[in-house]
């Protein structure tokens, strides 16, 4: 079984498992799935905005679509919740990347 045929059938008994949402998508994204990694990414953060690491993806893979102002957007709201976490290193990769970005 492929990894993403394994990480679904994970998800069908803990569906909202953050870990293997993130994971997914990921592997989406390695296949050329964009539009579903994104809505993994999206739903994920919607739901668990704490969820730090997946800004840092679905930012890069909002940049990688064209989606630049979007992009943005997310970085920023990473970093703001990296920071309300105390995790500077994941508020640092962030800012990293958002400011490779805008500037």
């Amino acid at each position: 079984m492929d990894r993403i045929a394994k990480i679904r059938e994970y998800l069908i008994a803990n569906p909202k498992d953050n870990f293997l949402r993130h994971a997914l998508a990921l592997e989406l994204i390695k296949t050329g799935d964009d539009t579903e990694a994104r809505g993994l990414f999206e739903a994920l953060l919607m739901e668990s905005p704490s969820y730090i690491g997946s800004y840092y993806h679905l930012a890069k893979l909002l940049e990688k679509l064209g989606e630049r102002d979007l992009a943005i957007e997310w970085y920023e709201k990473g970093m703001e919740e990296a920071k309300q976490a105390k995790d500077q290193h994941a508020y640092n990769e962030l800012q990293a990347a958002y400011e490779d970005l805008v500037y």
